[in-house]
């Protein structure tokens, strides 16, 4: 949800309203040369209105949204229109309520984490009752239940439940105070409670045994001083027969290490993580991105660059993965060898993600793994790869107006095993990303980059030309081109102006197939062509 720039007062006592308007439209074109559907509308469009009431002791808001029509890509139950997030929400000493709609993530969001994403299509609040209690020193509670969204559509037939406890030991310890040490604990627990539906083992008239209540556990501890910050987690599911995990009734475990270490001028990061069977929903024979109750974090870096970002990672959580990622920053001081007049900034990241080994599979009725436990599995031993990217990164300032950065990436991409068909792609990316600045008003941006790889749709090339001028307008001209297999072009070109707190951006072109990604969840976008209009504005 966009941030509001300025809040409207109505009282002396701090009380505002403030809020904000989003809409995005697009008016197709057919398009064969690219795939496009056919559309029985001129126009589709995603719409929100937000408003809140803010004050010392009482907040409340509500959210319109208006999908009749929506964009293409997102799911069927997507479509409708009303107001589905309105809440009020009190507090006093320490104490908060809120009843309604609400967000809510524990931990790092292993066994609990309910959040927006309009790109994504995803909007997943519970709606209910969330009591948050900081009165004690030290001590942070957080309790709640309620209904979980999906789209449009609130299942009296599944609750979700949940407690979570956070100590900050510091507070208790003198020597941890003394030290300039932060130690923090944290506990939490997640039920889930759903009706019994017919399940049915394929091809036979024997019905599955459903669990009515699924709980989750997770402990977590982090500890930092001075530049040095470590956190470790680890997270328990019970028997959770679902769509996802093919209605088998295994346990579900996840575990993470995290280590990182800032000084001024670098920063470095190791993280590691261990996930089994822990996609965990509210309604367990959903397909799709909906009604998740946790959200596994992803441990691939996410690009920006079109070409860096073609083949994107979706985090495995039902059949499990380790998943590794590494990070590395250092600036080269100015007037040095490398730094030179303006100092270099130089950047690496990597990630390494691999299946875990299952072996033993239980045979089920007529060979389906339904009603069964699954398959087994060692905790270090590994499956097949799934996916890896590294790259290098560049950034430097050769003179007050100019600046560039440059990037190398080699990725391998699983797309058997992330999309479920076309193989295994491997592929090098190179990318020059140059500004110049002429004077206050006027700034060039150009990018051009290069992907190569044997497989898939072969080579790609892509360039782009942004001319901002400051602080109203920006113009921009991009391709991208399927220059190794179907020549296909992918154009376009458009506008963009500020205007106080809005903002318009009207454009023309094509837009490729492919998946759309944030935080390692993933939606399949179909080609498209046609005018995009989007505006927002905050108050």
């Amino acid at each position: 949800m966009a941030l509001p720039s300025e809040a409207i007062n109505i009282g002396d006592n701090g009380t505002a309203i403030h809020g904000s308007v989003q809409t995005d439209w697009l008016f197709p074109r057919e398009d064969e040369s690219i795939g496009t559907g056919t559309y029985n509308k001129k126009w589709l469009s995603n719409s929100y209105a937000d408003f809140n009431l803010t004050s010392r002791y009482l907040d409340a808001g509500a959210r319109v949204e208006f999908m009749k029509w929506p964009l293409p890509g997102f799911e069927p139950d997507f479509d409708g229109w009303g107001v589905p997030h309105i809440y009020v929400k009190g507090r006093f000493k320490g104490f908060e309520l809120t009843l309604g709609d609400f967000y809510e993530q524990f931990g790092s969001g292993f066994i609990l984490r309910t959040y927006e994403e309009r790109s994504l299509g995803i909007d997943n609040s519970i709606r209910g009752a969330r009591l948050k209690v900081n009165a004690v020193r030290g001590m942070r509670l957080t309790a709640l239940g309620g209904l979980q969204r999906r789209y449009w559509d609130w299942s009296r037939h599944s609750q979700v439940y949940g407690a979570d406890a956070e100590f900050s030991m510091q507070d208790y310890l003198k020597c941890l105070r003394e030290s300039g040490t932060s130690w923090i604990i944290g506990a939490s627990y997640v039920l889930k409670h759903e009706s019994d539906e017919d399940i049915m083992v394929p091809g036979t008239d024997f019905r599955l045994n459903l669990p009515h209540n699924v709980s989750a556990f997770d402990l977590r501890t982090q500890f930092q001083k001075n530049n040095v910050s470590l956190l470790g987690e680890f997270a328990w599911k019970s028997q959770d027969p679902s769509f996802d995990n093919k209605y088998t009734y295994g346990k579900g475990t996840a575990v993470m290490l995290s280590a990182s270490y800032s000084f001024k001028g670098m920063s470095a990061l190791l993280q590691a993580k261990r996930s089994e069977n822990f996609a965990f929903r509210s309604q367990r024979d959903v397909a799709g991105t909906s009604v998740f109750i946790n959200n596994m974090p992803a441990f691939a870096y996410q690009h920006t660059y079109a070409l860096a970002s073609l083949y994107p990672y979706a985090t495995q959580a039902a059949p499990g993965e380790w998943a590794f990622q590494g990070a590395f920053a250092y600036t080269f001081k100015r007037k040095t060898a490398l730094g030179g007049r303006y100092g270099t900034k130089v950047k690496v990241n990597a990630s390494y993600i691999r299946g875990l080994h299952h072996y033993g599979q239980t045979d089920g009725i007529n060979g389906s793994p339904y009603g069964t436990d699954g398959s087994k599995t060692r905790f270090f031993e590994m499956g097949r790869q799934y996916y890896h990217d590294f790259n290098v990164q560049v950034e430097k300032r050769l003179t007050t107006g100019f600046q560039f950065t440059a990037m190398y990436m080699n990725q391998m991409y699983n797309k058997t095993v992330i999309e479920g068909h076309g193989g295994t792609i491997r592929s090098n990316i190179f990318v020059v990303d140059a500004k110049y600045k002429f004077d206050k008003r006027f700034t060039l941006r150009g990018e051009v980059q290069y992907l190569t790889t044997k497989q898939d749709e072969k080579d790609w090339a892509y360039g782009l030309l942004e001319l901002s001028v400051a602080p109203y307008l920006m113009f921009s001209v991009s391709d991208m081109w399927n220059c190794g297999d179907k020549g296909t072009h992918y154009y376009m070109a458009g506008i963009a102006g500020n205007y106080k707190a809005n903002r318009l951006m009207v454009s023309y072109g094509r837009t490729r197939a492919g998946f759309n990604c944030s935080g390692g969840v993933c939606r399949y976008v179909p080609a498209s062509r046609g005018v995009q209009v989007a505006y927002s504005y905050n108050f």
